[in-house]
């Protein structure tokens, strides 16, 4: 039972912020700027067109956030979730070095982490993919 209660806590904090950095994409919520202003700061790095990458990123982040939530198709989830984080290491942090307080990709890496082990394991105990 600590094991599968354990992992829910992980999926909850994991895919909950995975939910709010993709609203903050799509909708511009908790602080976000939405697909215009995201998709501006998108090109602006050479990621274009800017809007269209901005939405992609949003959608993948709230799925993959929400199926990791509910612990609905977890492994698929957990790809969304390690492709987004591949890309932002690729196109921001990865040349700053590999600490965050350098804007570098620890974060991400941990992020990727998680969600690969996450999909090792499965959704857990109290999950959707357990009922189904």
């Amino acid at each position: 039972m600590s094991i599968a209660l354990g992992l829910l806590i992980v999926r909850l904090v994991i895919g909950l912020t995975f939910v709010g950095h993709g609203a903050q994409k799509l909708f511009g919520w908790f602080g976000g700027y939405g697909p215009k202003g995201t998709g501006g700061w998108m090109e602006s790095i050479g990621i274009k067109p800017g809007i269209l990458m901005a939405v992609m990123a949003g959608l993948s982040e709230l799925i993959g956030g929400l199926l990791l939530t509910l612990g609905l198709f977890t492994p698929f989830a957990a790809v969304l979730i390690v492709i987004t984080m591949l890309v932002a290491i690729v196109t921001v942090h990865g040349k700053n070095g590999f600490w965050s307080t350098g804007n570098g990709y620890e974060y991400n890496l941990i992020v990727i982490a998680i969600a690969v082990g996450i999909a090792l394991i499965g959704g857990g105990d109290y999950s959707i993919d357990a009922i189904l």
